[in-house]
C-alpha cells in the first residue's frame, strides 16, 4: 500500500455521513471536485471529476445527480446500467469489470452495494457488501492536498472457501468530449515517446507484464479534448502507483460513458484469498488539468508535501560507469574523484564491476562482497579518498539479479524466479532473484546491511537490467510479481529505516521502473540510459508528467554519446540537463583545461539554480516551429524563471520566427540574460534584445514573445529572466 503523507489530518479516518449513506457526496480540495451519486444503483457512481464546482449546495448537487442518470432506451435494460465505482455484469455493466473472480471457477457473479460511508470535505470510505458472493470491499477515496484523486480499494473474503481474484480495477470517469487518448510507448534508450489516438468506441488497453512498468509502459493514460497540449486544453490522466505488473484502459461504452481506469495486473492464480483474507489494490491516482502542465503541476505539488521528499540540495552527482565501465583500478578512479572533485561534483559514484567475479557482464551479480583481487584493502582507500575531496560516496548495486554463474546461484538454485524446471530466457546473462522466498530475501538484506555498515554510503545507485519473465516459485509453483514487488517495497523501507539519510535512486536499465510506488521508496528515478541531449527532450518532458523535475537523474554527457554515436555540444548537453538532479557520466581525466572551465561553469551554475528546480512550475511550450523547442521553470512567486531554447533542427524560416514565454506572472516586468555559450554560433549578428538590454512583461513575453537566436541544430540557448518589481 503506497504509504501518503500529506498532512496529519489525512491519518485520521474519515467522519461517519449523517443519516442514510444515500444522496449526493461532494469532495473537493485543491482546485477539484468529486461529486458520487450515492443513489445510483447498484452502488455510488462519479457524476463528476475535474474543476472544483463553486456552487456546493446540495440543491445543485441532487440536480447534477439527477442530470447525469441515463434514461431507460429501447433495447436495453430497463434499469441502464451506470459505470458505478465498482462496476461488474450483476450490476448490468457491459465494459471491463472492475472486480473479477471465482471460487474454483464457480461464484463469478459480484453485486456490491453500498451498506456504509464515512466522508469528510475530501474523503470517504465506502463500504460494500455482496452477501450472496460472500465478499466485502473498502473503497477509499482521498482528494490530495494538490486535487489529486486517489482511489484503493480493499477486498475481504468473507466464505468459507478460496476466492481467487482475477482483476481489481479503480475507475475515473472523464468528460464525453474528452475524444483524444495521450499515452506513451518506448524501448531502452528511449523510454516515454508520446503518441496519439482517437478515443472512440470500445477498449484502448496498455498492460504491463514485465514483472515491472517497462520501458515501453505508459506512465499515464490521457483523455482530453482533441488537439489538447501541455498550456491548453482539458485533459484527465491516470497512472498506477505500482512497480509490478499493472494495467491501464480507456473505455467509451455506446450507453454514454467514458472512463479511464487502472490496476495491478494479476497472473492465473497469483491471488487466491484464503477464507478472512484481504487483497488491497495498489494506488491509482488520477489528475486533470488545462492542459498537460497543469495536470503535471498537481502530480508535483502533492509529491513534493510529502514529509520524506528530499529536502537539501540536490547533489551534483558523479557516476563512473561510462567513464571506466569494468576497468576498476584505484589509481584511475581516484584521479576520476580528483576531476569530479575539481568541477564541484558532490557526490561519487562507483558503479557496476566492483564485487566478487565482475570483470564484465556475464558473472557475479549476487557475489555482493567486494572482490579483493582488484580492491584488496576493500572500497576504503577509494571511499576515504572520495571523502577527503569534499564529496559523499555512493555505490550500485543490483540486488534482486542473479547470474546463473555465481556462486549464490550454484548455492541456491531454488531462490531464481522461475516457473518449470528451466529457467526463463536470459536477458543480459542474468536470472532474477524470488525477494519473496525467505531465504534469499534475508541473504540480500544481510548483504546490503553490511555494506551499509562497513562503508560511509550515503546513496545506492539500485539497479533492475531486465524484465521478469515466467516468474514463479518454483517448478509447479504460484506466479510471484505481485509477491516479489511487495518484499522489494519491504526491503527498501527496511533499508531506509536502519540507515538514516540513506538516499537510493530507481534505475531499471535506464527508465523501466518509474512509478509512485518506487517513488514512495526512493529519492530519483534513472530517466534513461541514453544521455543523448537529443534523445532526453521528449523523454524527460513526458517523464515530469508525473515525476517532480528535482527526482529525474540528468547527466552532462561525454562528446560523443555512448549509446548513439552522436556528437554532441558540452553547452547543448549541460542545457539539457539542468532541469533535473543534475550529474555528470564522463571520464573527467581525458578532459583539458578549457573543457574542465566550462564544465565547472555549468556546475556552478546549476547548483544556483537548484532551489528553484526543487520548487518551481514547469513550462512546456507549445505551438512553437518545428524545429525549436522552448522550454522552462518558473518560480512559485513569479519573481524568477529560467528558460532552454533548443535548436533540434533547421527550421523553414531563417532566421526563425518569434517564439512566445509563457508561465510567467503577467504583470510583472522582465529582464532577460543569456547563460553559457554564444547565442549567434551561425548568425551574421548578435541578439537585439540582448544587445539592448530590453525588458518585458510577462504578458508581453505570453501574447507578443521574441527572436529566438540563431543556431546550428542541436545547440541549446538558456534564457535567464529576473523580475523587476
Amino acid at each position: 500500500m503506497l504509504s501518503h503523507s500529506e498532512v496529519t489530518a489525512d491519518e485520521r479516518p474519515a467522519a461517519p455521513l449523517p443519516g442514510h449513506p444515500g444522496g449526493v457526496l461532494h469532495l473537493r480540495r485543491g482546485g477539484t471536485s468529486v461529486v458520487i451519486d450515492l443513489d445510483a444503483v447498484p452502488h455510488p457512481a462519479i457524476v463528476h471529476w475535474g474543476e472544483e464546482l463553486a456552487d456546493s449546495s446540495d440543491e445543485t448537487l441532487r440536480n447534477l445527480a439527477v442530470a447525469a442518470r441515463p434514461q431507460r432506451v429501447s433495447g436495453g435494460l430497463d434499469e441502464p446500467a451506470r459505470a458505478t465505482l465498482v462496476a461488474t455484469q450483476a450490476g448490468g455493466w457491459l465494459g471491463t469489470p472492475g472486480l473479477e473472480g471465482h471460487r474454483d471457477g464457480a461464484s463469478f457473479s459480484v453485486r456490491l452495494e453500498l451498506v456504509d460511508l464515512q466522508a469528510d470535505d475530501h474523503r470517504a470510505a465506502l463500504s460494500l457488501v455482496d452477501r450472496d458472493a460472500r465478499l466485502s470491499a473498502r473503497l477509499e477515496l482521498r482528494l490530495g492536498s494538490a486535487g489529486l484523486f486517489h482511489q484503493q480499494l480493499t477486498l475481504r473474503n468473507d466464505g468459507d472457501s478460496p476466492y481467487t481474484v482475477q482483476a481489481l480495477h479503480l475507475t475515473f470517469p472523464v468528460p464525453w468530449d474528452a475524444t483524444e487518448i495521450l499515452d506513451t510507448t518506448g524501448r531502452h534508450l528511449r523510454e516515454r515517446s508520446p503518441q496519439r489516438h482517437p478515443f472512440g468506441y470500445g477498449t484502448h488497453l496498455r498492460e504491463s507484464r514485465r514483472g515491472r512498468p517497462g520501458a515501453d509502459a505508459t506512465l499515464v493514460l490521457a483523455a482530453g479534448r482533441p488537439g489538447f497540449g501541455f498550456e491548453r486544453g482539458r485533459v484527465h490522466g491516470v497512472h498506477v502507483a505500482w512497480s509490478g505488473n499493472h494495467r491501464l484502459l480507456a473505455e467509451r461504452s455506446v450507453s454514454g460513458e467514458a472512463v479511464l481506469a487502472g490496476g495491478e495486473l494479476l497472473a492465473p492464480g497469483e491471488v487466491v484469498l484464503a477464507p478472512g483474507a484481504s487483497l488491497t489494490s495498489p494506488d491509482v491516482v488520477g489528475s486533470w488539468g488545462d492542459g498537460l502542465s497543469e495536470l503535471a503541476h498537481r502530480f508535483h505539488d502533492e509529491w513534493r508535501r510529502r514529509p520524506a521528499h528530499p529536502r537539501r540540495a540536490r547533489p551534483i552527482t558523479l557516476n563512473t560507469w561510462e567513464a571506466v565501465y569494468f576497468d576498476h583500478s584505484l589509481e584511475r578512479l581516484t584521479a576520476l574523484a580528483d576531476a569530479a572533485a575539481s568541477v564541484g561534483v558532490e557526490r561519487y559514484v562507483l558503479d557496476d564491476g566492483w564485487f566478487v567475479g565482475r570483470r564484465d557482464d556475464t558473472a557475479g551479480l549476487g557475489d555482493w562482497y567486494v572482490d579483493a583481487t582488484v580492491w584488496p584493502e576493500g572500497l576504503h582507500p577509494l571511499v576515504d579518498h572520495v571523502l577527503a575531496c569534499g564529496m559523499e560516496f555512493g555505490l550500485w548495486v543490483e540486488p534482486e539479479m542473479v547470474n546463473p554463474d555465481s556462486d549464490l546461484a550454484r548455492r541456491n538454485p531454488d531462490w531464481i524466479l522461475r516457473a518449470r524446471r528451466s529457467l526463463p530466457p536470459s536477458a543480459r546473462q542474468q536470472q532474477v532473484l524470488d525477494l519473496a522466498h525467505e531465504d534469499a530475501y534475508a541473504y540480500v538484506a544481510a548483504r546490503l546491511h553490511a555494506l551499509l555498515d562497513e562503508y560511509p554510503i550515503a546513496y545506492l545507485k539500485w539497479d533492475h537490467n531486465r524484465d521478469l519473465l515466467d516468474a514463479g516459485s518454483g517448478p509447479e509453483g504460484v506466479a510471484r510479481v505481485r509477491e516479489h514487488t511487495l518484499a522489494l517495497y519491504r526491503l527498501l523501507d527496511e533499508l531506509k529505516a536502519a540507515h538514516p539519510g540513506l538516499e537510493i535512486e530507481s534505475c531499471a536499465s535506464g527508465g523501466a521502473r518509474v512509478d509512485l510506488g518506487i517513488l514512495a521508496r526512493t529519492d530519483r528515478i534513472w530517466t534513461s540510459d541514453t544521455l543523448d541531449p537529443l534523445e532526453r527532450l521528449v523523454n524527460q518532458r513526458y517523464t515530469a508528467l508525473v515525476v517532480p523535475p528535482e527526482l529525474m537523474g540528468m547527466h552532462l554527457t561525454s562528446p560523443v554519446v555512448h549509446s548513439t554515436g552522436r556528437t554532441v555540444d558540452l553547452d547543448f548537453s549541460a542545457a539539457v540537463a539542468l532541469f533535473g538532479h543534475v550529474g555528470i557520466e564522463w571520464d573527467l581525466t581525458a578532459t583539458d583545461d578549457e573543457t574542465r572551465r566550462r564544465i565547472a561553469a555549468w556546475v556552478e551554475y546549476a547548483k544556483s539554480i537548484r532551489p528553484l528546480v526543487a520548487t518551481g512550475r514547469t513550462v512546456d511550450v507549445d505551438g512553437t516551429e518545428p524545429g525549436i523547442d522552448v522550454r522552462g521553470i518558473v518560480a512559485n512567486d513569479g519573481a524568477s524563471a529560467v528558460f532552454t531554447l533548443t535548436q533540434t533542427d533547421t527550421t523553414a524560416a531563417y532566421p526563425p520566427g518569434r517564439v512566445r514565454i509563457p508561465g510567467l506572472d503577467p504583470a510583472r516586468r522582465y529582464r532577460l540574460r543569456t547563460v553559457g555559450g554564444s547565442t549567434s554560433a551561425a548568425a551574421q549578428s548578435g541578439l537585439s534584445w540582448q544587445e539592448h538590454d530590453i525588458t518585458l512583461t510577462g504578458r508581453e513575453l505570453d501574447a507578443v514573445g521574441l527572436r529566438p537566436p540563431v543556431q546550428y541544430p542541436q545547440r541549446s540557448t538558456v534564457i535567464e529572466l529576473t523580475a523587476e518589481n
